[in-house]
């Protein structure tokens, strides 16, 4: 059960990780051309939570993210035993979370830096960091958790 909260510490130590080095190594707006136009590295501050909503609202973002990561421990040791679909997700949730959480506590602010450009649709995405890639990973591997549990379920039922 406990093997999981390194999959957590290793989001949260990569997370921090890398926006330490945009932090020193690079100045605020500069951008680093990796598959250019569509992929970069750039330096970006975030005071808001997604997409810079709510920005300036940090003691709102310290009792929600205090909530979420009691939410997430209470159901990795109630609901997750024995699944590790469920185990993996809610670990990289934690992961995201707290790493988002230190820099809000110890920046005032978001470290963001992956700068993505979907050419298709001509759509510049919000640029972002580690833990809020592991956010989305977690959420995708949840739902696909909770649908392999409700297909299981009802195949119980009609047995």
């Amino acid at each position: 059960m406990y093997k999981y909260y390194g999959l957590a510490a290793f989001v949260i130590l990569l997370d921090q990780w890398t926006k330490w080095l945009i932090v020193k190594n690079m100045e605020y707006g500069e951008r680093i051309a990796v598959l250019d136009p569509w992929f970069g590295i750039l330096s970006h501050r975030n005071r808001g939570a997604a997409w810079g909503m709510l920005e300036g609202q940090m003691w709102l973002f310290s009792i929600v993210t205090v909530v979420v990561i009691c939410a997430i421990l209470y159901f990795y040791h109630k609901e997750a035993k024995g699944k590790p679909i469920f185990q993996v997700g809610l670990m990289l949730l934690l992961g995201g979370a707290i790493g988002n959480f230190i820099d809000r506590l110890f920046r005032g602010e978001v470290v963001d830096f992956v700068d993505v450009l979907i050419p298709i649709i001509n759509y510049d995405f919000p640029i972002f960091n580690v833990a809020d890639a592991a956010l989305t990973i977690a959420v995708v591997i949840l739902m696909i958790g909770l649908i392999m549990e409700d297909k299981k379920e009802k195949k119980q039922v009609k047995q």
